[in-house]
């Protein structure tokens, strides 16, 4: 009896011996992740340029007024110059318009 008590307890001592060598192993395998994670994030920049200080919605917002403006332009104006013209106008004129809406 004591002997198959002995078995068992071997074979459940080696299992919790894998099952801890597992988890030792994949908390390893995270931790070097994170590291490697956080070396490459502080190589990264962060968002730098114009649009930098918009948040996404905004973005999309700007983009969107963009496109609608060069889709009206290029529909209703007939002159292929007059359409160049007022599409480098609103190009330049968007960062004022983001400054007048945005606030920022």
């Amino acid at each position: 009896m004591s002997k198959e008590r002995a078995l068992r307890r071997a074979a459940r001592e080696a299992e919790q011996l894998r099952v801890r060598e597992k988890h030792e192993r994949s908390q390893a395998r995270r931790a070097k992740r994170r590291r490697i994670g956080a070396r490459v994030r502080a190589l990264r920049p962060g968002r730098t340029g114009r649009l930098a200080k918009h948040t996404r919605g905004q973005r999309a917002i700007l983009a969107t007024v963009l496109l609608m403006g060069l889709l009206l332009i290029w529909t209703l104006v007939g002159s292929v110059a007059l359409s160049i013209a007022l599409t480098l106008l609103l190009v330049l004129a968007l960062p004022v318009l983001a400054v007048i809406a945005f606030d920022k």
